[in-house]
């Protein structure tokens, strides 16, 4: 009896001829005999259009656990958890959905400055309250009528500074001809950019730098439209010579001053120098806290939505997208970045959060209810209406309605572990401890996070903005642990929760002004990343 030998699979594919593709190509399937050193392959076949398809019988099916099957479903399984992962953690999908591909070409015309946090001098130890540069409230002042093209880009700024003791972050920008350096607060509560100046000065701090010295063709008219943006229509003056402002803050300083427009020179992602027109204040007179800084710096970069905000002024410029972002590391030094510009926006892993359309320039939303662990602390106003939120890096510490730090301020003064101290002034609630303490780390066993809930997100999904101990404690030069949320009703925002740079802290932020939303991810804030930096799907 003849032996039947195990039978393989064989396939030969023919080209077509190079004088004539388009006879297309040939595939031929045979089978081989094991053993059969003998065996002879049959000719090519003759050329014809690629549906001549000639089918051997199938081959001996494969085992159902090859290695093969097995590599294969590991690599499609991690393929499915990226994609699961961008689809919940990216806007991307949303945009294709929305159709604003458009969008991300515009991205492209458009670039970003980064700009460094440098650290401060300390000075004396910050007050109770800290530093809240939250603009309350704008008006014009009196009037005095007898005083005297466009480039795509983006910068990062590098940031320095810390929440205890100096109360705040603040970076250098270049202004004038020549350029001059100038430490501004990153204030992302006020709408204005003003400098100290020497117009003359009237009351101002020792700041840094010498004050700044217009010239008299850089004072802004009445008639400039940011100037009528400012002090509205109501207060136009059509005989004066200048525009004068006043801005009053949420911790009772303010400043005076004039408008001026002047050259800021500023470094691009791509190192490409560039000088930019922008107006701001010229600051001659200032009160409270703002002579009384630790910080020591010349004056606040203005970063709210408002049209007079520096990156309000570089949009409508075509120099940037009206996109901004801080992240602010959580070391006990201090530091992080700024940038302004789209570029260093993460594709993935962002939480996004609509701003609410009002009449407002601040960076604001609502949330649902915010928990100490897992005890509610509130969840609605007095009007039975949801709290509001504002994003403010020119705030040193979080603030919290009335009854919501009431509850706060309940549930830890029950920790048995810690003792209150009374004699530490540094911060309304602070305790002592049996053993030092060098970092919050130490002390972080006997905390809990305090979680903001907003609106859920694909129906099951939840945006948390998730408070760390880190991110509301700190250590007071006495070496007791502090807490660093505080009641609103000391600043008059008693139904509204202000997340300051202590909660700030360890997050790239960002505050898209072109899609009306806020974004956070957790970042360590060394090194800022482009956003084609990034390969796809990481």
């Amino acid at each position: 009896m003849e032996h039947n030998p195990q039978l393989h699979g064989v396939v030969i594919i023919s080209l077509p001829p190079s004088d004539d593709p388009s006879k297309g190509k040939t595939i031929t399937a045979f089978t081989l005999s094991d053993g059969d050193s003998s065996f002879t392959p049959p000719p090519p076949p003759t050329i014809s259009t690629p549906s001549a398809i000639v089918r051997s019988p199938s081959p001996p099916r494969p085992s159902l656990f090859s290695p093969e099957k097995a590599i294969f479903a590991l690599l499609a399984a991690v393929f499915i958890a990226a994609s699961m992962y961008g689809c919940l953690y990216s806007e991307l999908p949303y945009q294709l959905l929305s159709g604003s591909v458009k969008e991300e070409m515009k991205k492209n015309e458009t670039k970003s400055f980064l700009l460094q946090l440098y650290p401060k001098q300390r000075g004396r130890t910050l007050r109770e309250m800290g530093d809240v540069k939250l603009a309350q409230e704008k008006k014009a002042v009196t009037v005095r009528s007898d005083s005297t093209g466009s480039v795509n880009s983006s910068t990062v700024f590098p940031i320095q500074g810390n929440v205890y003791p100096d109360g705040q972050y603040y970076t250098s920008i270049f202004v004038g001809n020549p350029p001059r350096p100038y430490y501004l607060d990153v204030d992302t509560g006020s709408d204005l950019t003003w400098i100290q100046c020497d117009a003359p000065c009237t009351s101002c701090a020792k700041g840094p730098h010498s004050l700044y010295k217009p010239a008299k063709g850089r004072i802004v008219p009445p008639r400039d439209s940011l100037c009528q943006e400012l002090q509205g229509n109501q207060n136009y003056c059509a005989t004066c010579r200048q525009c004068d402002y006043e801005v009053e803050y949420a911790d009772r300083s303010s400043s005076v001053g004039v408008l001026a427009r002047d050259e800021m020179h500023l470094m691009t992602s791509d190192a490409e120098r560039e000088k930019l027109s922008f107006v701001f204040g010229c600051a001659y007179d200032q009160r409270g806290q703002l002579l009384a800084s630790p910080a020591k710096t010349d004056g606040i970069l203005g970063l709210s939505a408002a049209k007079i905000s520096l990156p309000s002024q570089l949009a409508d410029q075509g120099v940037i997208s009206n996109v901004i972002g801080h992240c602010i590391t959580s070391e006990a030094s201090g530091g992080g970045y700024l940038f302004l510009g789209d570029d260093y926006v993460p594709r993935w892993g962002i939480t996004w959060i609509s701003t609410l359309n009002s009449l407002s320039s601040l960076y604001h939303t609502s949330v649902h209810n915010m928990r100490y662990g897992d005890q509610e602390l509130s969840s609605r106003d007095q009007r039975n209406k949801l709290m509001q939120v504002i994003f403010d890096s020119g705030s040193s510490y979080t603030y919290l309605p009335n009854d919501a730090y009431t509850k706060l301020v309940s549930l830890l003064k029950s920790i048995s572990s810690l003792v209150q101290d009374d004699s530490d002034k540094t911060l309304p609630l602070c305790w002592k401890t049996d053993f030092p303490i060098s970092s919050i780390s130490d002390v972080k066993k006997y905390f809990k996070p305090v979680t903001l809930h907003f609106s859920k997100r694909w129906l099951f999904v939840p945006t948390t903005f998730v408070i760390p101990p880190e991110g509301y404690l700190i250590i007071s030069e006495k070496g007791n642990v502090c807490l660093g949320m505080l009641n609103g009703m000391e600043i008059q925002h008693g139904s509204t929760i202000i997340l300051g740079d202590v909660s700030l802290r360890g997050k790239l932020v960002i505050y898209d002004n072109e899609q009306n939303r806020i974004g956070w991810v957790r970042s360590d804030c060394v090194r800022p990343q482009k956003t084609n930096d990034f390969p796809f799907l990481f």
